[in-house]
């Protein structure tokens, strides 16, 4: 098992374990850290979407932080138990749950709306174009979209990078409705 942790919150220092599964990219300590400065430190009263969850960080984080309500989605059987797990450790059950789905029956069946949504998908699959038409269906009026991706991103349907930056290979960006900060 590969492991990771958390860096703010009720749960900072904590420990996440997760299985070695192809494509599994864990964002690192310092991009979080950058993204939850973005956010801001308390998510108190927020509703966050962790889709392609894989470790759970973004999530586990998002729940450390004090978002009322967490839904990590993936649909890898190891991931999930490995997730599942994760959160009998830190003792969390009330506002996170854990949804074994793939992203596009998610987003297509779910009757939710989130504040924020982490987006980290598999690389050079074409997600991001595939997943935009669904995005607003599950988004507030005024969320935002957390998104790593394998190039620069200018937005994802009505949803415009305000903030970016990149850590070697990774290219994360932070998108709030009709606004940009013009990247090219």
């Amino acid at each position: 098992m590969n492991s990771l942790r958390i860096i703010g919150g009720e749960w900072r220092r904590r420990i996440l374990r997760f299985p070695d599964v192809p494509g599994l990219r864990p964002t690192p300590d310092r991009v979080r850290e950058t993204l939850f400065n973005w956010l801001g430190q308390d998510l108190t009263g927020l509703s966050c979407l962790d889709l392609f969850a894989g470790s759970g960080a973004l999530g586990f984080e998002a729940a450390s932080r004090g978002a009322t309500s967490v839904m990590m989605v993936d649909h890898s059987p190891k991931v999930l138990a490995a997730m599942a797990s994760n959160a009998e450790i830190l003792g969390t059950a009330q506002g996170l749950k854990i949804v074994h789905s793939d992203a596009m029956t998610f987003l297509s069946s779910v009757n939710s709306r989130f504040d924020v949504l982490f987006l980290d998908p598999p690389f050079h699959h074409g997600w991001m174009d595939r997943l935009a038409p669904l995005v607003p269906g599950v988004m507030a009026a005024d969320g935002m979209i957390y998104a790593e991706a394998e190039n620069a991103l200018e937005g994802i349907g009505d949803w415009r990078t305000v903030r970016h930056g990149r850590a070697g290979q990774v290219f994360y960006h932070l998108m709030r409705r009709g606004e940009t900060d013009g990247i090219k």
